[in-house]
């Protein structure tokens, strides 16, 4: 398995981890570049608190779709905490039949978190589209230029040709090693451009044996990634790393 220094991991809830500072730590030491996520407005000054002395972990101000319903109200809170970060997520989109019913409720919000970071300039946004991939690339072509953020598709579930239209305006994709299990989506990720692609975990909504995935955990996202495209590990790894270093200098 390739080491863990340097790999990627670009959507990850380490304060999900049954210990959040741990888990920082953890990335630190391993040196995995990891962008922790956050559901809700009110978990981001305790995660922008652990990752701001870290020289590896950055911390995203989310508001998650699976939670607008009881959530909606924080989004003042989300708008107040916004020029305190680069980074945005866990947002966006979910049309699942559990959340279906605050699907126009969820379009407000991404809406206004869309034209937020579009006002603010220069954020990079995580974002969730579970059965939701053409609203969500409506919503991103109609609110935010990809002069005015980058949008980082997490666990991209659409089509292929939903996937072109996402090229086209601009998005990356990363990739787990669970999308990498279904072949359906695995020749959907091997028909994306290479100069797009980063990688993640998802932990702990991953399992990695029998355990919670962890950022270090992105090796075998890397692994897997590599087998599908027919290149080496260590290919992927660099190629991630430019891809990244584009993405972070990209508005500079």
């Amino acid at each position: 398995m390739i080491a863990s220094n340097g790999l990627v991991d670009f959507h990850c809830h380490l304060d999900l981890y049954p210990d959040h500072a741990k888990a920082v730590q953890e990335c630190e030491a391993a040196g995995v570049f990891t962008l922790t996520v956050t559901t809700t407005p009110k978990a981001w000054p305790r995660n922008h608190e652990l990752a701001q002395g870290t020289r590896h972990v950055r911390a995203a101000l989310g508001l998650h779709p699976q939670l607008v319903a009881e959530r909606a109200s924080e989004l003042p809170i989300w708008e107040a905490h916004l020029s305190e970060t680069r980074y945005v997520g866990e947002v966006g989109l979910d049309a699942g039949p559990r959340f279906y019913k605050s699907f126009e409720l969820q379009k407000q919000v991404f809406e206004q978190v869309l034209r937020r970071c579009a006002k603010a300039g220069d954020k990079i946004i995580t974002v969730h589209s579970i059965r939701a991939a053409k609203a969500v690339l409506d919503h991103i072509e109609a609110y935010l230029r990809p002069d005015q953020g980058k949008v980082v598709l997490h666990w991209f579930t659409g089509s292929k040709m939903e996937a072109r239209r996402a090229i086209d305006l601009g998005c990356y994709f990363s990739i787990n090693a669970a999308m990498l299990d279904n072949d359906r989506h695995s020749s959907l990720v091997a028909s994306l451009p290479l100069d797009r692609l980063l990688t993640e975990t998802d932990g702990p909504f991953t399992w990695t044996g029998e355990r919670a995935s962890r950022p270090s955990d992105v090796a075998v996202a890397v692994e897997a990634l590599g087998r599908v495209l027919g290149m080496p590990a260590i290919t992927i790894a660099a190629t991630v790393r430019d891809n990244l270093r584009h993405l972070l200098e990209s508005e500079k």
